[in-house]
């Protein structure tokens, strides 16, 4: 009985520690909800293949100049929130909020409701990579 007591407890003890180590060069949240927004829009370009879409060296070198990572440091900092569940839900949930929000701002531009404006979070600038 005492064993699987001890069991029980390296379990819980186990599954509270997500198992990856906070890299030294970790992406602010906040950074890291931007960078995954717009990666999320590049990728659905890119898998949908609109007018040829954009090659993954192109997301790549945009969120290089875009926010000053390189894919080394995205990629740790992506599968250390990645390993907590529920702020790694909490993330998505604000980029599908974003995209919500853009969905509706795009259908009442194209309704002539709104006309069409350039924020400070915008993916619409000299660096976003062209689709024609």
């Amino acid at each position: 009985m005492k064993k699987l007591a001890l069991i029980i407890v390296l379990f819980v003890f186990s599954c509270q520690n997500n198992g990856v180590e906070k890299p030294d060069n970790l992406i602010e949240k906040d950074k890291m909800v931007d960078i995954l927004y717009d990666v999320s829009l590049l990728e659905a370009v890119r898998s949908q293949g609109i007018n040829g879409g954009v090659t993954n060296k192109e997301i790549n070198d945009f969120v290089k100049r875009k926010y000053n990572v390189d894919s080394t440091q995205f990629v740790k900092s992506n599968r250390y929130y990645a390993a907590d569940v529920e702020e790694y839900k909490e993330m998505y949930e604000k980029i599908k909020t974003r995209v919500d929000e853009e969905l509706k701002k795009a259908d009442q531009t194209v309704q002539g409701v709104v006309q069409p404006s350039t924020s400070p979070n915008s993916t619409q600038n000299s660096d976003t990579p062209k689709v024609y």
